[in-house]
């Protein structure tokens, strides 16, 4: 049982600010609402008691500053794994969701609760759903500094796929990773203040569990992946896709496809290519066109790889790393991809990357 207490969050003022507005506002409600920090080794940011009626809920509350369409995979999936780990309903908690953010978060039955007072709370003797409140932008809390860089994504993205490279040379770490070597001294520096990097003198070793693999997947949605997309065309071929010879063009699959092929369970619905430029002899021989806006079928997405001399090192090339195909399932925030995720997780990642 926990002892509850009023007091200060401790990961940082945004986050202060964000639970002691969502508290007012269900306070507001009736409701009776406690929160409590965290200790450091817990992982969350607080918890929350609400009582409804003589009955109680504990929360383990996940603050995040934004949650958008392309990160909300990710959140619910590391929402999930604090579920786990801590026993409780998790619970996010956010300066603002909004209305299309949070109509997916209740079909993925992810509870919320924001500090502009929407909230959707689904437990036993405990449903509240308020939905329709606006921001008032001045108690808005100011935006922290983001702690992932598109240089610090690459080099922890050839960290996980090749794990031991954390202690290589820097050299081979900015070939590996596609970054200057400029950078790497504040990138390891920075990774190593988010606890995702070990270093004592001279050696350095990656910390290597799910909730570093979670926080590189919601930062890549937002940060990195955006900017990978060449073009999205749509081909007649679709059906046949896996007959595709994807050789001569180094092009390997992602995304959905990929999924396909590592678990023998998700049907694409898009289809998502890696290639250094747009594949011209598949675009030939499969008769791709540019998708008109608002097209939804037979899609074919072309993306370009960032990562250097790491990924595709072993051939031939089939799809991307496993937990490449694992982020931009998340990144589509559907049921089924996040579904696969969690499959490609516990079948391939899990090893590597054990929850604790």
């Amino acid at each position: 049982m926990f002892t509850f207490c009023e007091q200060g969050i401790k990961v940082n003022d945004t986050e202060a600010t964000v639970m002691e507005q969502v508290a007012r506002h269900l306070r507001d409600r009736g409701l009776l609402v406690v929160v409590k920090d965290a200790r450091r080794e817990e992982r969350i940011d607080a918890w929350l008691r609400v009582t409804k009626d003589k009955r109680h809920v504990d929360y383990a509350v996940e603050v995040k500053q934004q949650v958008t369409p392309q990160t909300l995979g990710a959140v619910v999936t590391q929402l999930e794994q604090w579920g786990k780990l801590t026993k409780k309903p998790p619970l996010l908690a956010a300066p603002y969701i909004t209305p299309p953010v949070g109509d997916r978060l209740m079909a993925l039955k992810q509870q919320f609760v924001d500090a502009a007072g929407n909230a959707y709370l689904d437990a036993p003797g405990m449903f509240v759903l308020i939905t329709g409140r606006k921001p008032d932008k001045t108690t808005l809390p100011e935006k922290p500094v983001d702690a992932f860089t598109a240089a610090s994504l690459k080099t922890l993205f050839a960290f996980i796929c090749k794990p031991a490279l954390a202690a290589a040379p820097y050299r081979e770490i900015a070939v590996a990773a596609n970054v200057s070597l400029g950078v790497l001294p504040g990138v390891l520096a920075g990774l190593q203040q988010a606890e995702h990097l070990y270093i004592m003198g001279n050696s350095r070793k990656l910390i290597a569990t799910r909730r570093l693999l979670d926080a590189w997947s919601l930062a890549y949605a937002s940060k990195l992946r955006p900017k990978q997309l060449m073009r999205t065309l749509v081909t007649p071929a679709f059906a046949s896709w896996r007959k595709w010879d994807l050789q001569a063009d180094r092009a390997a699959w992602g995304g959905e496809p990929a999924a396909a092929l590592l678990t023998k369970h998700l049907e694409p619905g898009v289809l998502t290519l890696y290639a250094g430029k747009p594949p011209a002899r598949l675009m030939v021989e499969h008769r791709m066109s540019t998708a008109s806006h608002g097209t939804d079928h037979n899609l074919v997405e072309i993306r370009k790889p960032f990562w250097g001399d790491i990924a595709w090192h072993e051939k031939p090339w089939v799809t991307v790393p496993p937990a490449l195909v694992y982020a931009d399932l998340l990144a589509t925030g559907d049921a089924r991809c996040i579904e696969s995720a969690q499959m490609i997780y516990e079948d391939i990642l899990a090893r590597s990357f054990p929850a604790r």
